[in-house]
Formats: C-alpha cells, structure tokens, sequence
C-alpha cells in the first residue's frame, strides 16, 4: 500500500481538525472507515475513491475524528454522535448540503446513524459489514473483535506481529496482508491515544432500521469475524427497499477484497438507487 498523501484541513467544533482527501468532480460521495487501530480514509478507500473519482463522482476520503491524521482530543468520549457529527460539520465546510455515503464497520455506523437523524442530507447509503446492528456482547464475542482487543491492550503492546494477527482476520485471503500494510497501520496506530478506542461507544441501532428514508445498499461477506453476518438479514428484512448481497469467500474488507465487483455494485446503485 502505498503511503497516504496529505490531504487538506477542515475545521469542525471546538476546534477539532479533521483531514480528508478529496477525489475527483461530480456528485459528492464521502467514505467513512472502520474502527481498526490506525485506520484512515486513505487506507481504507484509496483505490474505491479513485474508481469513483473516474465514474464521475467526487469521492471524499475522510479521516474520522480520533483516526488518521485527523485530530484525537483525549478529554471527550469517541460516541457515534460525537464522531458522525464531525462528519456533517465536514460536509458543512466543503459546501454540500446533500451526499451520499459509503461506509465500512463503525464508518456504516457512522453512516447509518446520520442518514436516521439527517435525512434530508443524505441520498444514498452504501453499506460493508455496518456496525450498531447487535448488542455490544455479541460483538465482544467475534473472533476478531477479540483480536483487536488483544492487539491494543496486550502486556506486550502494539506490535506488528500483533497486528498482522489482526488484519488476517480481516480479510479471507489472507494473502492480501502485506509486510507493508502492517507497517504502515502499526505506526499510524501507535500515534492513536488508547483513549480513542477505550471511550468508543457504538450503540444498537437495530429497533430504528424502519424508520431509514433513503436508498440502501448492503454488502457483506459471509466470513466476516468482526461484525456478523447476521446483520444483513436485518437489514435487508427492516430497512424499507434495501438491496442486500452476500460474498462467499470475503471477510470484513469487501471495498478490498472484492473490489471490482464492489465498485461495480456501488457505483450503479448511487446512479440508479
């Protein structure tokens, strides 16, 4: 992987800065990532933000507050509104009053959480492996959950070996795990305060999946360790009109490891709905 550029600056709330790239021109997509210790926008979406940006879409990349190259305040809680609010104060400063968004892990969460308290901001939702769709035991009990856990609070520290453990069971092949990759996540998470990940708080947003308003799309694979893969029955049972498909063969990264396929699928969704 290649190592991120920097992007540009916007400044949300109290003075938090949040980083994002931004790719291409057209209709404005913003990519919300997962929860994985030194995530970014960059890291997650580089490739999909690119595909997009030559589709015809501006793809914006951010980094979420707490990750990347984004601020990471150490005296509040890392709360799903907190975090998805920031995000709607980006949007706000790059000047889009209507978006779409695609979402991966605690970024799905994110997404779905701003599309139920925003609904007349968001167009689309284009969703891998969401969180907020189980209680917090059952996520607890995910062998990669477990994983990170033991990554980030270990007695020896965050170490790559660590985390090469970790990102194996993110993704089915786990060829895909390169001696690059884990150097490069390792030391964007060393940078991360422990206080990001020990005051996150996620939530349940099962009972509120009927009352989504706009167009959903839901990808997943069906040997995802991290959310399960029962949460696409829901969405596919409570969301009204949502399209849901299933990758045999995949692990949490469906935006990586089927890619093609993925920004296909997604792409004429946000043309279509």
């Amino acid at each position: 992987m290649n190592q991120a550029p920097v992007g540009a600056f916007a400044t949300v709330g109290p003075g938090w800065r949040i980083h994002h790239h931004i790719l291409g021109e057209g209709p404005p997509v913003l990519f919300l990532h997962g929860s994985g210790p030194g995530a970014s926008g960059w890291s997650n979406f580089a490739a999909n933000g690119q595909a997009f940006a030559a589709a015809g879409f501006q793809a914006i990349l951010a980094d979420s507050l707490g990750y990347g190259l984004s601020d990471k305040p150490t005296d509040v809680d890392y709360t799903l509104e907190r975090m998805s609010g920031a995000m709607l104060e980006l949007m706000d400063q790059l000047g889009h009053p209507r978006f779409s968004i695609v979402g991966n892990s605690q970024g799905g969460a994110m997404a779905l959480r701003l599309a139920l308290d925003h609904p007349d901001r968001v167009e689309r939702l284009v969703l891998m492996a969401p969180g907020g769709l189980e209680p917090r035991e059952v996520f607890l009990a995910m062998k990669g959950i477990r994983s990170m856990m033991r990554c980030l609070y270990g007695p020896e520290g965050l170490t790559e070996a660590g985390m090469r453990i970790l990102f194996e069971k993110q993704l089915y092949d786990s060829s895909l795990v390169t001696d690059a990759l884990v150097a490069e996540r390792t030391a964007a998470a060393k940078a991360q305060p422990l206080h990001v990940f020990r005051s996150m708080v996620v939530g349940n947003l099962e009972a509120e999946l009927s009352a989504l308003r706009c167009p959903v799309l839901g990808l997943w694979g069906v040997d995802d360790q991290f959310c399960p893969v029962s949460g696409a029955s829901k969405l596919a049972e409570r969301v009204p009109g949502a399209r849901v498909v299933l990758f045999q063969g995949c692990g949490h990264w469906v935006m990586v490891e089927k890619a093609d396929v993925f920004n296909r699928l997604a792409l004429d969704f946000l043309r279509h709905g």
